[in-house]
């Protein structure tokens, strides 16, 4: 799935050894335009942790393909497998590179037989009690942003370079629900590997690692993430994302992402 996520740290003065670097929106560029496969499906695994340490754990069956015009245009579609109060949720995303147009959500709840769209005004919320918001689930649009290069480092024994984003209008602040970010991009490949999340409300950060980052069939995928919540020193929650037997290039129909299909199930 694409790195969802643009976050936060405190920002510093650029060192003189930047002068030579890609600048901060060149960077990000090469970030949005990395290939991360199309016509995707995968099972993953969601671990939610509260702060006593108590784990709940979901499965899922993803779905994802570009689409629209020069396919830059994204759908997905997953569905809640297990445990039972979870059971056959399901939720669609088309996300729009139209800067025009908002992106559409919609969760299906079973328990209601009722198809919830997500307002503009309730993306910064929690998806489905975990650390990521239902803005996380998307691709955000890189022009409503402006990028500061703070410094080059090394993060696992690979050159990164660290950027900070500030959100540049009001609406991108309230739908996210961020402040400002911080991100960590491995020089080598592109792939935003570590972040940090100002949340606007509440004095609380957002955490992202990328633990197990995976070549499938020469796509970059992370295997495993982990978003943590914290206030002050104190860890809120955490939420652990396993990908596993992901497969590239399958045969997904229009059929596969809509509104009928999310309501009916697999």
């Amino acid at each position: 799935m694409r790195p969802l996520l643009f976050l936060c740290l405190l920002a510093f003065i650029a060192p003189a050894s930047l002068a030579d670097a890609p600048d901060a929106r060149a960077i990000m560029d090469m970030v949005d335009a990395r290939d991360d496969g199309n016509n995707a499906i995968m099972d993953m695994e969601m671990i939610l942790i509260d702060k006593q340490g108590k784990q709940r754990s979901r499965t899922i069956k993803s779905y994802r393909r570009d689409a629209g015009e020069n396919g830059r245009d994204t759908e997905s579609i997953m569905f809640f497998l297990a445990p039972a109060d979870v059971k056959d949720t399901g939720f669609l995303t088309m996300d729009y590179r139209d800067v025009s147009k908002d992106d559409d959500q919609w969760l299906y709840l079973p328990a209601l037989k009722k198809t919830k769209r997500i307002a503009s005004s309730d993306k910064s919320s929690s998806f489905m009690g975990t650390d990521f918001t239902y803005a996380d689930m998307t691709k955000r649009n890189l022009d409503y942003y402006d990028y500061t290069l703070l410094k080059e480092e090394e993060v696992d024994g690979h050159k990164v370079w660290v950027i900070q984003s500030v959100p540049n209008n009001a609406k991108e602040r309230e739908e996210t629900g961020y402040s400002k970010a911080v991100v960590y991009v491995r020089q080598d490949n592109y792939v935003v590997i570590r972040a940090v999340n100002w949340v606007e409300k509440g004095g609380k950060l957002k955490y992202m690692e990328v633990k197990k980052l995976e070549q499938v069939d020469g796509i970059w995928v992370g295997t495993e993430m982990v978003m943590t919540t914290r206030k002050g020193r104190t860890i809120e929650h955490q939420t652990v994302m396993h990908s596993r037997n992901i497969q590239f290039n399958q045969p997904l129909t229009d059929d596969l992402f809509s509104l009928r299909t999310l309501e009916q199930g697999l």
